[in-house]
């Protein structure tokens, strides 16, 4: 790849915030070596950053350390540049070192949210969970808006089978990002996890009108993507309700009205997704399989 076409993809990965951490770092190493930083203008202290974080990822820490030097010299005493040292610590120190360099950091800026972020998350690594439950409940209590900080509580929350907390995480996510489908599924499908099917199905029911109410999708088109996730999670709940309508739900949700005809629409959905696909592929051969069971 020429130079051009390696600084282009670069912008893109910066404009979209893609990792892809390998391509990143061959790219930019091109794009070092090939004295392209002069032409980036301030837009390259921002590729040093990218860079940066790639090198770190394939651990190339001789790139990396050149990165940060360049950073550095620009830009002494920036947070940025302190937190990207923060996480050249963690891949060659010892946890307690990284922990205690964040700590110092974060008394000189106790309210830096990267700082505290990357503190809970190195908390979260060496199993002192509890620890990182309770910065990061400081944290939400400090920054309340932090979608991100309420999807690590959330899970957290789950990986530790807390369930019911991590639903009480999300019910905020809700709040905050009414609008992203994925944060519904994401609800929907803790929620049945959590033994509240009735919850769990007016979640995905949710998702679907939230895809239906796209004016530029085709009218009857084949769901993909994370509508195949949600007509997979209303089949789940409503085979569920239908041998048992009186499952509890600890949110007190009703059970929808006409929950055949919602089951019989799941699987007729679910048919179009997984019927026109080639017979070798297990997957669809198997949810076919469960879904003629009725």
């Amino acid at each position: 790849m020429d130079l051009p076409s390696a600084l282009q993809k670069l912008s893109i990965y910066r404009s979209r915030n893609t990792r892809a951490s390998q391509e990143t770092f061959d790219k930019g190493l091109l794009v070092l070596k090939g004295n392209g930083l002069k032409k980036l203008g301030d837009e390259g202290w921002a590729f040093l950053e990218q860079l940066a974080l790639a090198a770190i990822d394939v651990g190339r820490l001789d790139i990396a350390d050149r990165c940060l030097q360049l950073l550095t010299e620009k830009f002494p005493g920036s947070p940025r540049v302190d937190c990207l040292n923060g996480i050249r610590k963690e891949v060659t120190e010892s946890p307690e070192a990284a922990l205690a360099y964040y700590n110092q950091l974060l008394e000189a800026d106790p309210v830096n949210v990267a700082f505290w972020k990357r503190k809970i998350s190195v908390l979260r690594r060496i199993g002192r969970i509890d620890e990182a439950v309770d910065e990061l409940i400081e944290l939400l209590d400090t920054f309340y808006t932090d979608v991100e900080g309420w999807l690590e509580l959330a899970d957290i929350y789950s990986s530790c089978h807390q369930y019911t907390s991590s639903l009480q995480s999300l019910s905020h996510v809700l709040l905050l990002a009414p609008q992203n489908p994925f944060y519904v599924l994401r609800f929907a499908e803790t929620a049945y996890t959590a033994g509240d099917v009735p919850l769990a199905i007016k979640s995905f029911l949710n998702v679907i009108d939230m895809a239906d109410s796209d004016e530029d999708a085709p009218i009857e088109q084949v769901p993909s993507g994370f509508q195949v996730r949600a007509w997979l999670g209303i089949k789940l709940c409503s085979r569920r309700l239908l041998q048992e309508r009186r499952l509890p739900s600890p949110s007190q949700t009703p059970v929808p009205e006409h929950l055949q005809l919602i089951d019989e629409l799941a699987t007729e959905r679910l048919k179009t997704v997984y019927a026109g696909r080639d017979k070798s592929d297990k997957e669809a051969h198997e949810i076919l399989e469960w879904l003629s069971r009725g």
